[in-house]
Parts: structure tokens; C-alpha cells; sequence
């Protein structure tokens, strides 16, 4: 267990950081944990931490330890409506890096106007729950290596779960599926948060693009949470990713909230 040197806290009792595993600290005070730093790797190889602390001090503690203790670049995210945690995280290095816009999604079929749409010729769409795991997992490698070779996966929702190395579909049953010609060539990850459900990916095969995939798997989806009696999901969208942002803002999403994502290399 790594320790770093105890500093006094508002009260004058001291904090000490304490490194509880090989991805998380503990700050201490009077022998009780008053504030936390998470760091995770992401399948892209970026390294994502986060503080959960209450006292500023504390917070700037753990944040100068993670930023101190983690190879760079290190990435983290911060609302863009709380300038006190952007200040935090900018004292120890980080700086801005792109945005990313919550967007809430209704689903109502009437309010998106998807009520009419049919999924484009020899496209199925198979409800979250029913996708066969191997093909799935096979159409997320793929996915994956295509954004790689591309914009890249700093476009895409920047997601902090931590998964064991290889593993990118850790819940199959999360995963609605396009399914041509027999073939998975699409696929929108829904994380069941209560109360507002969430977007989590939404993907097509770059060869069946622009034919109405992605539509076909939000219309099919929403209108599941919607006959559920859930009024609206959310989804996260990179400010640079013009087709998502036109695709959802199509359908009645209205930005709610941004996100910035900062990094200190």
C-alpha cells in the first residue's frame, strides 16, 4: 500500500492518501475515507481517472496523487457547467481536449417521427436480449478496428468501465442488433440506468452506412422503451461527430448538458 505524505484539511486534521489497489486511492481523514480516485483503462489503451470528494481540498489531493502516480496522457472528464472541477483538474495539468453533448432522446414514435419507418430491404433488427453472443462480439472487434483505422475512438462516447483486457462486450444482453443478408452490421448498446435509460453506442459497418441502419436500430429501440412506459433515454455525443449529432437532433433530442474531456500529456 503506497501512502503519500499527510496535509492538514480545512479542520487542521490531516489527510492522508492511501493507494487501496492498483486502480484506486483513498483519501483519509480521522480514520475515515473522505474522498476516492478511480483510474481506468479503456479498450483504446486511454487511461481515464475520476475523484469523488465532497471538500475541495480533498479533491485537489487526490487529483495532484492520481496525476503524480499514472503514466501519461492521462484523460479525465469534468461538466462544463462546474468550473470548480475544471480548475481542479487544470491546476495538476489537464487541459481540454474535446466536448461531449448529452443529448435527451424521446420515444415516443409520434414526437421522433420514426412511427412510419421501415427498416431498409433485408434488415433485421433483433431487440436488446436476443443478439447470439459470438457474432456480436465479432461485429464489436470489427467496429472497433474500423474507428481505429479512422476518426479514431476519441469521437466516440468517452466511456470509463473498467473491462478485463479483450473484453468489449462484457453483457450481451445489452446489445440491439442489425441483422443483412444474415450478416450483424449494426449494433446500439443500451445501459438500463433507472429511471432514464442510456445510449451507450450506436455503430454501423462503415460497407452499410448511410442506408438507414443506424435509424432502423434507434426506431426499433425506442419504441421498446416506449410501450416499457419510458418517456425519454439519454445519449452522448462527441461535438465533433456531425452525423450523430444530426441523427439524433432529427428525431427530437434536445441537448441538455456538456461534458468536457480533459487531458494532461
Amino acid at each position: 500500500m503506497n501512502t503519500t505524505h499527510p496535509s492538514p484539511g480545512p479542520t487542521g486534521h490531516p489527510v492522508t492518501v492511501l493507494q487501496v489497489d492498483e486502480h484506486q486511492w483513498h483519501a483519509v481523514r480521522d480514520d475515515r475515507v473522505v474522498g476516492r480516485g478511480d483510474a481506468w483503462r479503456r479498450p483504446d489503451g486511454r487511461t481515464f481517472v475520476s475523484v469523488d470528494a465532497w471538500d475541495g481540498p480533498v479533491f485537489d489531493r487526490l487529483a495532484e496523487t492520481l496525476a503524480d502516480r499514472l503514466p501519461t496522457p492521462l484523460y479525465t472528464l469534468a461538466d462544463q457547467n462546474d468550473p470548480d472541477s475544471q480548475a481542479a483538474w487544470q491546476r495538476v495539468g489537464f487541459t481540454t481536449h474535446r466536448r461531449e453533448w448529452q443529448y435527451t432522446v424521446p420515444t415516443d414514435p409520434g414526437v421522433t417521427g420514426l412511427d412510419a419507418l421501415r427498416p431498409p430491404p433485408g434488415v433485421t433488427v433483433l431487440p436488446a436480449g436476443r443478439a447470439v453472443a459470438d457474432p456480436l462480439r465479432a461485429l464489436d472487434r470489427a467496429i472497433r478496428a474500423e474507428v481505429g483505422a479512422g476518426v479514431g475512438w476519441q469521437t466516440m462516447p468517452a466511456e470509463v468501465i473498467p473491462l478485463p483486457d479483450g473484453v468489449t462486450v462484457p453483457d450481451p444482453s445489452k446489445y440491439a442488433v442489425a441483422v443483412q443478408d444474415g450478416r450483424y452490421v449494426g449494433m446500439l448498446r443500451l445501459a438500463p440506468v433507472p429511471r432514464q435509460p442510456r445510449i451507450g453506442l450506436l455503430a454501423v459497418l462503415a460497407d452499410r452506412q448511410r442506408q438507414g441502419v443506424a435509424r432502423a436500430l434507434l426506431a426499433d429501440t425506442l419504441d421498446a422503451l416506449h410501450r416499457a412506459g419510458v418517456a425519454a433515454a439519454t445519449a452522448e455525443v462527441s461535438e465533433s461527430n456531425h452525423a450523430a449529432r444530426q441523427l439524433f437532433e432529427g428525431i427530437g433530442a434536445r441537448l441538455t448538458s456538456t461534458n468536457l474531456e480533459l487531458v494532461r500529456r
